[in-house]
């Protein structure tokens, strides 16, 4: 009796270590699955699925939200699943992701015609594109960026309107009641803008109310948004939301994106642009 308990007992580890890698698994390929297409799945109980999930949570492998797995805490900075501390700074920043900031930046680039007027808002993929947009003419460039600012004036072929007001440390952007009023002055043709945090349901985030609030003023100014984000923003929500993520007409990102979050985008109608990353 005791041999079958134990065979028992290492049959049902076994198993339980097996369901929870093809759980991490799904996680990886899908970036997001219901409890219910889980249990399906892995022919289980929703009740044992659950008990998975939660394991698999407190070993900081997962986070679970409404019903849902996703590989990450959506939460940036959040206390229960602490991540490493992100770099504060924009110079540390621009050191992360460095191929695929640089990729979307290209593509960006792209989009600017010559005589266009465009805005930029602030973050290190917009000053990833400002660097790839300094070669271009006859343009006009209305910055939220003072970094992005100071590079594409050493261009005489490009005019630069630097916003005024608030001068954030960390970005080294600018925010608040100045660089909001003197919006109401312009119409550009095209705003590029980035983001820390992407959810399909909650929308564009970034972690700033005061930057979130003049990108939505950005928004008005412009004729057409593009959103510049690398994969890892994805399944990502920070503190203050600037939009749905259906406001956006254009997201461009690296082939790392999670699947359903691309044919989530392509399902709204938002044209979206995947670029390679070279290995």
């Amino acid at each position: 009796m005791a041999q079958i308990n134990n065979f028992q007992e290492q049959e049902s580890l076994t198993s339980l270590t097996e369901r929870h890698k093809s759980i991490l698994d799904i996680l990886q390929l899908q970036g997001s699955v219901s409890v219910s297409d889980l249990a399906e799945r892995l022919d289980v109980s929703e009740v044992t699925i659950r008990k998975d999930l939660s394991s698999l949570e407190k070993q900081n492998k997962l986070y679970r939200t409404h019903g849902r797995a996703i590989p990450i805490s959506p939460y940036i900075g959040d206390r229960h699943t602490p991540p490493p501390p992100p770099p504060r700074h924009i110079n540390e920043k621009e050191k992360q992701f460095v191929l695929e900031k640089r990729a979307i930046g290209k593509a960006a680039v792209k989009l600017v015609n010559e005589h266009d007027s465009i805005l930029m808002a602030s973050g290190t993929s917009i000053l990833y594109a400002a660097k790839e947009l300094v070669d271009k003419k006859n343009i006009t460039v209305i910055s939220a960026s003072v970094s992005a600012s100071s590079l594409l004036s050493q261009n005489k072929d490009i005019d630069v309107v630097q916003l005024g007001g608030i001068v954030r440390e960390s970005s080294v952007s600018v925010v608040g009641s100045f660089a909001e009023d003197m919006l109401k002055y312009f119409n550009c043709n095209l705003l590029l803008m980035g983001a820390d945090g992407v959810d399909i349901e909650f929308g564009v985030t970034t972690t700033n109310m005061m930057e979130a609030n003049l990108n939505r003023m950005m928004m008005n100014t412009s004729q057409q948004t593009v959103l510049l984000v690398d994969s890892s923003k994805f399944g990502k929500k920070g503190f203050s939301k600037i939009c749905d993520v259906g406001e956006i007409d254009h997201i461009i990102t690296d082939d790392k994106i999670p699947q359903m979050y691309l044919e989530s985008l392509q399902d709204m109608g938002i044209e979206v642009t995947v670029v390679p990353i070279s290995k």
